[in-house]
């Protein structure tokens, strides 16, 4: 199967993490173990590509084929590991994109 035909949405986040969703095609589902996470070996199996750090958190059950990921904030892309000053940057990017006040949230 193609990996061409995964979709990838944009980023989003909360005061915590980054989260993302992967759309397979269904066709792919008959290679996915069923009622469980998948451990990142599993995801990048099928095709799934992204940067370090991204867990499969939450089973979409309505549609198995939406794989649901986050990381934690701050997390470095090339480590996956957390770093502070990004986790920092992070942060306050996303108190001022809601319009929250820098003593707000941790």
């Amino acid at each position: 199967m193609s990996a061409s035909r995964i979709e990838y949405s944009e980023k989003y986040a909360d005061d915590d993490h980054e989260y993302r969703h992967v759309i397979l095609p269904k066709e792919l589902l008959r290679q996915l173990p069923r009622n469980r996470l998948l451990s990142e070996s599993e995801w990048r199996g099928v095709g799934v590509q992204q940067s370090r750090g991204w867990v499969h958190y939450a089973l979409h059950r309505p549609e198995p084929h939406i794989l649901l990921f986050r990381r934690p904030l701050g997390t470095d892309p090339q480590t996956g590991r957390v770093d502070p000053e990004l986790k920092r940057l992070a942060l306050q990017e996303y108190k001022n994109q809601f319009g929250l006040k820098q003593n707000m949230l941790k």
